[in-house]
């Protein structure tokens, strides 16, 4: 409707960009046999250029790192050499509901060698949506905030 890619396109194409990870490196193989899920939960976004329609746009994901139950991976979308968007997920592997041990993950895929260190400023994202209030208030101001 607005001749550019929403935020909404956005996020679907960067779900599709993780789904060509999980084929590349044998996930989605391991996601049939095991019966397990893909879950993401939490992410943040920064959008910096607009991508207009016809664009051609590049994806570039990989992961980051893990701890205990999560795997972070960073995804950033390019067009024409110039970075227009970026994510960060924390994202999980569930079996029967619950999200198993990232090394679990590993085990299956043969990369129990894999071991990278977060970047600081990942921690620093983790450390911060820790002290991030949940559940989201309700029906009461939070600072200076409208509730609507």
């Amino acid at each position: 409707m607005f001749l550019e890619v929403n935020n909404g396109r956005i996020l679907t194409l960067y779900d599709l960009g993780r789904f060509d990870l999980s084929i590349r490196t044998g996930l989605a193989k391991a996601l049939k046999q095991n019966k397990w899920g893909l879950v993401v939960a939490g992410s943040t976004v920064r959008y910096r250029r607009r991508i207009r329609m016809f664009e051609k746009v590049n994806i570039y994901t990989q992961v980051v790192g893990y701890e205990d139950r999560w795997i972070y991976i960073l995804q950033s979308m390019w067009v024409k050499g110039i970075p227009a968007s970026s994510i960060l997920l924390r994202t999980g592997i569930t079996s029967q509901g619950k999200v198993i041990p990232a090394r679990d993950v590993l085990e299956a895929l043969d990369m129990t060698h894999w071991q990278p260190e977060l970047h600081g400023w990942v921690r620093d994202w983790v450390h911060s949506e820790e002290s991030r209030v949940w559940p989201p208030p309700k029906g009461q101001l939070v600072g200076d905030s409208i509730l609507i």
